[in-house]
């Protein structure tokens, strides 16, 4: 018969190592779909089965980078992986809440000290603008005096 797994056991098999979104499974597995209709009709089973979970996906993708990142890197992470807008809509207001507190542990475990010349001051800009912050979160976390 095969010689590998089934469509649906490697789906699986991805699931189990961490949660996926739709989009990012259909982009594994279409190379092992003998057709499009088997691999929506299995994607789809895995939904109804409650394995597949966008709402599970946002939930991890939050928790594993809420730390580390900014809103916006966060929210283009989840556009990526194709997750609907309303979804991220909804997990928006509760990232922004964090954002701040995010801001200054990320610069502080790197940076620590205000930036002493207008050069550093941009290199700690561009740092925390990469990964995501804001520029009013930016602003509020190199000014000392806006405790």
């Amino acid at each position: 018969m095969s010689s590998g797994p089934t469509l649906r056991g490697r789906a699986l098999g991805y699931l189990a190592r961490r949660e996926h979104s739709r989009l990012e499974l259909e982009k594994k597995l279409t190379p092992y779909a003998s057709t499009v209709e088997e691999l929506s009709s299995m994607l789809d089973s895995l939904e109804h089965c409650g394995f597949l979970s966008a709402e599970r996906m946002v939930e991890q993708v939050v928790h594993i980078r809420r730390n580390r990142f900014g809103s916006r890197r966060i929210v283009y992470e989840l556009q990526q992986k194709g997750i609907d807008e309303e979804l991220i809509s909804a997990v928006l207001p509760r990232l922004k809440e964090t954002e701040l507190k995010a801001a200054r542990t990320v610069w502080q475990k790197k940076f620590g000290a205000a930036p002493g010349s207008a050069t550093e001051r941009a290199k700690q800009i561009r740092f925390l603008m990469g990964r995501g912050f804001g520029t009013e979160i930016i602003t509020k976390v190199l000014d000392p005096r806006d405790e």
